[in-house]
């Protein structure tokens, strides 16, 4: 597809993330551009409050796009999100896409489609948030319907830090914790580099991987009819798309034994 005709993804992001472009960029190439709006430095304020402000600033933050014509927004900041209950962040998105006149989704909702599109009920959390945040992550998750059976809590060195854990570290910290094969793993945070580790832990069994990132790519696709599992998608969105298909077999054949 040439450049200039193919399908715009806005992109909102808090301004230290490094994580969340890349990622999503590489999920979506080379079907879409993606266009960027960061959220601003926020002085003074402590992770909550900047949170909180992130819901506020939102409207203004998309308007920085001007007159740029975006087919589908996603706001890549979980955090900010988790703070709303899942029915107040899907008022806030339709207000936003109404104004946009195009879809937004927050990439906490964006996860919320990708685990029913896998069938998922039941979720282990891989967090690097520090302990409140993950604790408001496990509620939202929760409040939609989908239970949490464990938490592994991932560090970057001593500190809880999404965007100072390294490929090793997390590797590490979730072949630690010896997860079920069948289980879903939920990588939480768009800031967190996922992509080398989700890389070497697939080939330990048959987890369910999702990640911020990648719920948030194949949103974009599903909203704008794009299959993930093209031959041009990414592997781990056709990773996904295996899972969803697995289901639809299951499904089908329950459906012709009874």
């Amino acid at each position: 597809m040439a450049l200039h005709s193919a399908p715009r993804l806005g992109v909102v992001v808090p301004s230290g993330n490094a994580a969340a472009e890349p990622e999503i960029g590489s999920l979506v190439s080379p079907e879409f551009n993606v266009h960027t709006s960061r959220f601003p430095v926020l002085p003074g304020k402590d992770l909550r409050g900047r949170l909180e402000k992130y819901n506020d600033l939102l409207p203004e933050v998309l308007a920085n796009f001007g007159g740029l014509r975006l087919d589908a927004t996603v706001v890549a900041c979980t955090g900010s999100h988790y703070l709303l209950t899942p029915e107040g962040d899907r008022a806030l998105c339709a207000e936003l896409s109404e104004r946009a006149g195009a879809p937004v989704r927050s990439a906490a909702l964006a996860i919320l489609d990708t685990a029913r599109a896998v069938g998922a009920e039941r979720l282990v959390l891989i967090s690097p948030y520090e302990p409140w945040l993950t604790e408001l992550s496990r509620a939202y998750w929760e409040s939609a319907g989908l239970e949490v059976d464990r938490v592994v809590k991932i560090r970057a060195g001593a500190r809880f830090s999404p965007y100072d854990v390294t490929t090793g570290e997390l590797v590490a910290q979730v072949r630690e914790a010896e997860l079920p094969e069948d289980a879903v793993l939920l990588f939480t945070g768009t800031g967190m580099f996922t992509f080398d580790a989700l890389a070497e832990l697939g080939r330990d069994g048959a987890h369910t991987l999702l990640t911020s990132n990648l719920a948030s790519a194949w949103w974009a696709r599903d909203a704008l009819g794009l299959p993930a599992e093209g031959a041009d998608a990414h592997p781990l969105l056709r990773r996904l798309a295996e899972r969803t298909g697995a289901r639809s077999a299951a499904g089908s054949a329950v459906v012709a034994s009874s």
